[in-house]
């Protein structure tokens, strides 16, 4: 079925509830490495909820429902993640109940046989007092739904990485079964698990979650920059490149300028970058 540019563009959710408990945060945190260095009690307070738990700000991407493009007639099972940000307004608690308006502020055509270019604003309050905590923007590739009769893509700006080499590196290693642990966070899309469903979409093998790739970089990040606080982060924003493969080792390559942060992230054994024009802004 065809996009109906109209139709989509004026589909929105609003106060949809949605919620967390401690263990789906610690599950989280463990999906995107957290938990590995034994005696880091700055780590362990991210999986273990007599210290927190903490919760990293990237888990924010992991409340967004797919339902507002599944009900539309895209093909979701095809769709590639482009870019992910977040603003906090406020740290994310160790557990609550929020209400989420979403809806599609971007669509663009990007031809018959290259698909669709989406993005989806999404904004999460507190449920008990309406406070909003963040407002992320997902950029999606709809590889199936081009060729509608669109606008064509509009010029984007792109945070520009700093002509210079790295202030720091951090190399962070996944297993290979990490799409499988990931996976139970929320993201069951077979393409992430399932061989064949991979190879009809072009890739060698199942690929890793662009979400947690993102949560990778934002550990990275806290690792690296903010000694594990993640009340320091008020924005965390990237554009994938390239599929990272379960078992890579991510090397996140990163340079600060006062408060904000510029990242990029890339498979040395590939020297693939996987995320670039990543940009992180601290508080002051």
């Amino acid at each position: 079925m065809a996009i109906n540019y109209d139709e989509l563009m004026a589909t929105e959710y609003n106060d949809v509830p949605v919620s967390y408990q401690d263990q789906d945060v610690i599950l989280y945190a463990l999906g995107v490495g957290l938990g590995r260095e034994f005696g880091n009690s700055r780590e362990l307070a991210y999986v273990y909820e007599r210290l927190g738990p903490h919760t990293l700000p990237s888990y924010a991407s992991m409340l967004i429902p797919d339902d507002l493009l599944r009900d539309s007639g895209c093909n979701v099972e095809r769709m590639l993640h482009r870019s992910q940000s977040i603003e906090l307004f406020r740290p994310l608690p160790g557990s609550g109940e929020f209400l989420l308006n979403q809806k599609v502020v971007q669509l663009s055509d990007l031809g018959a046989n290259k698909g669709a270019d989406i993005e989806v604003e999404s904004e999460i309050r507190r449920r008990k007092d309406d406070t909003v905590v963040c407002v992320l923007g997902s950029r999606m590739i709809l590889r199936e739904d081009g060729g509608f009769g669109g606008p064509p893509p509009a010029a984007r700006k792109r945070h520009k990485i700093p002509n210079r080499d790295a202030d720091m590196i951090c190399d962070l290693p996944t297993r290979q079964d990490q799409a499988l642990l990931f996976r139970l966070s929320g993201d069951r899309n077979p393409l992430h698990v399932d061989p064949s469903v991979a190879k009809g979409l072009g890739f060698e093998s199942p690929i890793l979650h662009g979400r947690c790739t993102y949560g990778i970089a934002c550990h990275a990040i806290l690792k690296t920059v903010c000694d594990y606080d993640f009340t320091l982060l008020k924005s965390f924003d990237v554009r994938f490149s390239a599929p990272v493969y379960p078992g890579d080792l991510i090397r996140t390559e990163i340079w600060q300028d006062r408060e904000v942060v510029s990242f990029r992230c890339r498979v040395p054994a590939r020297d693939a970058v996987v995320i670039n024009n990543g940009r992180c802004v601290l508080s002051a």
